[in-house]
């Protein structure tokens, strides 16, 4: 009789759910609402289901990606706040694209590049001087330039057209990724991409609904054109520091940024700010214009880096588009811009993209701070602050990488 009703009880299971020997098994539970027996594997299947479903809503509360979320907008917060110190420089009648970012090397140079002596010694940091300055140089040249260009068009365009044209940045970003660093993009990250440059066209459509005026800078064709150069030379100097901030310790980055950018920035406004430096109107509001500039842009090299680590270089720039936002908020106060109503339109679909840019890490399916030319196992990265590989070794167990340098 019992192996009867095992029998009529295992026509009763799903295909591929092999039935037990007894009914008294512990292993196997019986539904109280019917005589089906329900195999343990069922069981954890259901219960895998259900944590799968769990967990792709529960990243979107986790604490990883609200910190990546709210390190991009504080980005795009001093993104904001650099172009309008430049604004207002160029306002009080002082203009000096070179010289004005030099102080910001000079200060990355003297904190970072100390720490790196301090912790590599005095030979350690030249021998990175002999072996990879050169790489450095070149990180440093892309990022010179790009400030250079960039401050340089605020000469002849106005702010808010002036962050219009940064979005060819992420252009710039995806294609050297794809290209360079082999990454591969999930069909949601496009989406977010996509949906991100969708809420930038409704910021231009907005602007011109309202009538507003792209042409009363003094010069906005050439405006336009030094801010394309600048997003470009932008996008190879992310690709390139997040190649870098995947391998070696931040303060090693950002130390040879500031100093290879303090010499190549040191030798430019000694020949193209001479006559600027000269006639540049010397005031108590210009040196506060000077220091704030300055220090916020200290603060945006300090993090940027981590980001990269946390999450990459297209959606750093993703994030910064929201900059133009923040843009407006802030115009409204000092340059008088007045707020059309598709402007928070266009916030809401920015910030809906990047949520979607991030399915593939909700669903499990990839991981967006995982680094694909460092190896499956994140083998030939470096293990610190925000990396996958630091993440992983938690998840094994081994520790928290207390004690790895950042």
């Amino acid at each position: 009789m019992v192996a009867t009703a095992a029998a009529a009880a295992s026509a009763e299971l799903p295909i591929g759910v092999a039935a037990t020997n007894s009914v008294d098994d512990p292993a196997v539970r019986v539904d109280s609402k019917s005589p089906t027996i329900i195999a343990p594997e069922a069981i954890a299947d259901d219960s895998s289901e259900r944590t799968q479903k769990k967990s792709f809503f529960g990243f979107y509360t986790s604490k990883r990606f609200w910190i990546t979320l709210v390190i991009g907008q504080f980005l795009a917060l001093c993104i904001t706040s650099t172009n309008t110190f430049t604004t207002l420089l160029f306002q009080a009648g002082t203009s000096f694209p070179a010289f004005q970012t030099f102080i910001n090397y000079c200060l990355l140079n003297l904190c970072y590049t100390s720490f790196t002596i301090y912790k590599e010694g005095f030979k350690g940091w030249l021998r990175i001087i002999w072996k990879d300055g050169w790489k450095y140089f070149i990180l440093a040249f892309f990022d010179v330039e790009g400030n250079y260009f960039v401050v340089l068009a605020y000469r002849y365009t106005t702010i808010l057209s002036a962050e219009l044209i940064n979005f060819w940045a992420i252009v710039v970003v995806v294609i050297l990724s794809f290209f360079l660093l082999r990454v591969r993009y999930h069909w949601s990250q496009i989406v977010g991409i996509l949906v991100c440059c969708a809420g930038m066209g409704v910021l231009i459509g907005s602007d011109k609904l309202q009538g507003g005026d792209f042409h009363s800078g003094a010069d906005v064709l050439k405006g336009d054109l030094f801010m394309l150069l600048g997003a470009t030379f932008y996008g190879f100097s992310n690709v390139t520091e997040e190649f870098f901030v995947s391998k070696t310790p931040l303060y090693v980055v950002i130390g040879q940024l500031g100093f290879w950018g303090m010499c190549i920035n040191g030798v430019q406004a000694a020949i193209f700010d001479r006559t600027s430096i000269a006639n540049a109107v010397w005031d108590g509001k210009v040196a506060g214009y000077l220091v704030g500039y300055n220090l916020v842009l200290f603060i945006f090299y300090t993090v940027t880096p981590v980001l990269f680590r946390l999450s990459s270089a297209a959606f750093f720039n993703i994030s910064l588009l929201t900059a133009n936002f923040w843009g407006l908020i802030i115009g409204i106060r000092v340059f008088g811009y007045k707020v059309h109503y598709l402007y928070p339109v266009a916030f809401v679909l920015i910030m809906v993209g990047l949520i979607v840019y991030y399915i593939m890490d909700a669903s499990g399916i990839g991981d967006d701070s995982v680094k694909p030319w460092l190896g499956e196992n994140q083998e030939g990265g470096h293990e610190g602050i925000g990396t996958a590989k630091r993440r992983m070794r938690t998840r094994v167990g081994r520790g928290v990488g207390a004690g790895a340098d950042p």
